[in-house]
């Protein structure tokens, strides 16, 4: 028999005295939960192969960032797709805070732009926390390459069109987005060769399989510095202050307004409670005042920020107009 009862039954009073208690236990938990924010071990996500910029940044923060919360961070390495299997995973973590992405413009944005099919939006599904920093990308080649500058280069790949291969850390990432918009600008045919992350790259190029990269400075400069590799131009409107010995492309005639660098930041699934958001925003700030972090960074190549969530996510919104004007211009698809 169905039972029905009064507001002012005492089956009803009972009744929503235990949802209301209910609730009211329900809300408790997730307070202590936060308060509590962090009581076990952290996941940062990489979403490049180990021995990449994103994979340096997370371990010279790491260690500091895991002080300032008090427990330890585990880093997890999760590459391919341009950064799109690392983003996944912390987009599907659950939203409270033990998932840290470190992540950058490919896989949080360009991703989307060049296949907007995707099946993620890094703008709707992650919460910014905390602006790591910036750094300029650099073309380099091979050391046996027959060609010591930018127009010896272009000349070459002139004279032989499609003959040149360059590397990137995969499709959709800046490197690749930097190579295209290179190819078209200078009007020259490369062949483009996509890796799992800059460090793979870096190796077939160290080892002369391939003739010339784009990568971030940070991961190519001990190289560029000890003559393995050769720097022909910073992908920037001017020289680095981290690297002022090499020319910039956008100086260069005919590469007038050519301007790409790459950024990173650390993000959190969306829904993660605005609470721990802040907390992961204070302590990762507090690391990158630091004088010692900041300095490891600049020898990495990367010019450290520690601006807040919502300076990134201005940012990022005018990141997003960039890429899409320069993909479209490119003719860049998803592969």
């Amino acid at each position: 028999m169905t039972e029905f009862f009064f507001k002012s039954s005492p089956g009803y009073l009972i009744r929503r005295g235990i949802r209301a208690f209910l609730a009211t236990g329900i809300a408790c938990a997730a307070t202590a939960s936060i308060a509590a924010y962090p009581d076990r071990p952290i996941t940062l996500v990489v979403p490049f192969a180990p021995g990449g910029s994103s994979d340096n940044i997370a371990r010279s923060i790491a260690p500091m960032l895991s002080e300032r919360l008090g427990q330890s961070i585990v880093i997890e390495n999760v590459s391919g797709a341009g950064g799109l299997l690392g983003t996944q995973r912390t987009i599907r973590a659950q939203a409270d805070g033990y998932t840290i992405l470190l992540g950058s413009e490919s896989e949080i944005l360009i991703n989307k732009v060049i296949n907007p099919a995707l099946a993620y939006d890094g703008m709707r599904d992650l919460t910014p926390t905390v602006f790591v920093g910036t750094g300029p990308m650099v073309l380099i080649g091979k050391s046996s390459l027959p060609a010591a500058t930018v127009p010896e280069l272009l000349a070459l790949a002139r004279a032989k069109p499609g003959s040149l291969s360059y590397a990137s850390a995969g499709n959709g990432t800046p490197m690749h987005v930097a190579g295209e918009l290179l190819k078209m600008q200078a009007k020259i045919n490369m062949t483009h060769v996509p890796y799992r992350g800059a460090a793979p790259a870096l190796v077939d190029l160290l080892g002369g399989q391939i003739d010339l990269g784009v990568s971030t400075l940070s991961a190519a400069q001990s190289h560029i510095k000890s003559g393995k590799i050769r720097a022909y131009a910073i992908t920037g409107a001017k020289p680095s202050e981290l690297a002022p010995d090499i020319p910039a492309l956008g100086a260069m005639p005919g590469l007038e307004g050519f301007d790409l660098g790459v950024w990173f930041g650390l993000f959190v699934p969306a829904k993660t409670p605005p609470d721990i958001v802040q907390k992961v925003q204070t302590a990762a700030q507090q690391v990158l005042s630091d004088p010692a972090v900041r300095k490891k960074l600049a020898e990495q190549g990367i010019s450290a920020s520690g601006a807040s969530a919502d300076v990134l996510r201005k940012f990022m919104n005018d990141e997003v107009e960039k890429y899409q004007a320069v993909v479209k211009a490119a003719n860049i698809t998803a592969q």
